[in-house]
């Protein structure tokens, strides 16, 4: 994990090592969101839950067992959220990291790359969200025209609405991001 952690802090480690004892087999998250950018990319706020967009396989009811109001929610203050729509690159999946390998049994938690992270937020473009992309542009030192070319091959033509807005909106982010 780039913010040099192999083990995750509390109340996630009690959390999620509770969820692995109580799950039937083995689990797959794929993470993004607030969890992911501060436990995995080191950026300094909180987050009271992990957003996942993924979960292999996908017919556990991970919602009752660690969603917002379950047992494991009120006892650890943060909880499960499964993210009902969002916009991944096509290749996503193959740029995975496992966060905390060999912590859990059957739980395994994969967040994606950088570039990813960032153009999952493309759409919102609230400024949590710009800022969230700033920051991981900035600090894992990333490169505009990889970004560019990963939104023109792998997401761009699966976003909805007015496709020259998300265009602008990364043009307008990458030139927040870079120095002059």
């Amino acid at each position: 994990m780039p913010a040099d952690q192999e083990t995750l802090p509390s109340p996630w480690k009690e959390f999620l090592s509770e969820l692995d004892d109580m799950l039937p087999q083995p689990v797959e998250l794929h993470c993004i969101g607030g969890f992911v950018l501060t436990l995995f990319y080191g950026l300094p706020r909180t987050t009271g839950d992990i957003d996942y967009y993924t979960a292999i396989p996908a017919d556990l009811d991970l919602d009752t067992v660690a969603g917002q109001g379950s047992a494991l929610h009120q006892k650890y203050k943060v909880w499960l959220h499964r993210v009902g729509i969002a916009n991944l690159p096509e290749d996503y999946a193959t740029r995975l990291s496992e966060m905390a390998p060999r912590q859990f049994k059957r739980l395994k938690i994969f967040v994606p790359d950088a570039y990813d992270c960032i153009l999952s937020k493309i759409e919102r473009t609230c400024p949590k969200d710009r800022d969230d992309a700033d920051y991981l542009f900035r600090s894992q030192k990333l490169d505009a025209q990889v970004l560019r070319d990963r939104y023109k091959n792998e997401l761009r033509h699966h976003l909805i609405g007015n496709i020259e807005w998300h265009d602008q909106t990364l043009e307008l982010w990458i030139d927040i991001f870079t120095p002059r």
